[in-house]
């Protein structure tokens, strides 16, 4: 009974963990996507809110990578070493690392970069490119490591290929949408741009 309570804990800090950081996840590309529709080059993001973010999810993936690993440890100590040939459980853990790797460039390349320029589409090309890629693969990571933490049905039924099927389709499909409407955006707002650079015709007398 008390191994119980202790797992139903370190599950709840575990979801905590997880619910966290998609809030912050899905409140900072809500915040993206409105002003690439705005297309206005001279609006910048919030420096201190782009430090919050990376302090919080970065304290989150380490929320997840602890409680994740103790929960493994227990549940392994009570069913052996065929705990881990669960292929969901496989998944889990790839979609973990995953996450932490994309982490690093992130909070190594993306946010400095977006905190100096302001804006997305302000950066160089191939730091937006980067910028929108791991902002895809970030997005589509956290939503599938959500899906996988309550997907009981997913248990020793079906193969990690199979698992793991829709993940790059989602990354790639995101990744294509985000891209998009960034191409449109630039447009807009090279639009506006040449429209202020015109003279205004001189009023008769």
């Amino acid at each position: 009974m008390e191994i119980e309570f202790t797992r139903m804990g370190i599950v709840f800090m575990h979801l905590i963990a997880c619910c966290v950081a998609i809030g912050l996840v899905v409140t900072s590309d809500i915040a993206m996507l409105k002003q690439l529709f705005r297309a206005d080059p001279n609006e910048r993001f919030d420096p201190h809110h782009l430090s919050d973010l990376q302090k919080t999810v970065s304290h989150s993936l380490l929320a997840l990578w602890v409680t994740g690993a103790a929960i493994v440890t227990l549940d392994a100590s009570l069913k052996g070493w065929g705990y881990f040939a669960n292929p969901k459980l496989q998944s889990k853990v790839a979609i973990v690392m995953l996450l932490t790797m994309n982490g690093y460039a992130l909070h190594k390349y993306v946010l400095p970069a977006l905190q100096k320029a302001g804006s997305l589409l302000r950066l160089s090309f191939g730091q937006r490119r980067l910028a929108l890629f791991t902002g895809a693969v970030s997005g589509v990571s956290w939503f599938y490591a959500a899906m996988l933490g309550i997907g009981r049905p997913l248990n020793w039924k079906y193969s990690l290929v199979q698992i793991m099927a829709a993940y790059p389709v989602l990354i790639a499909g995101g990744f294509a949408c985000i891209a998009l409407l960034t191409v449109w955006s630039q447009s807009r707002a090279g639009g506006a741009n040449e429209e202020a650079r015109e003279p205004r015709l001189a009023s008769p007398h």
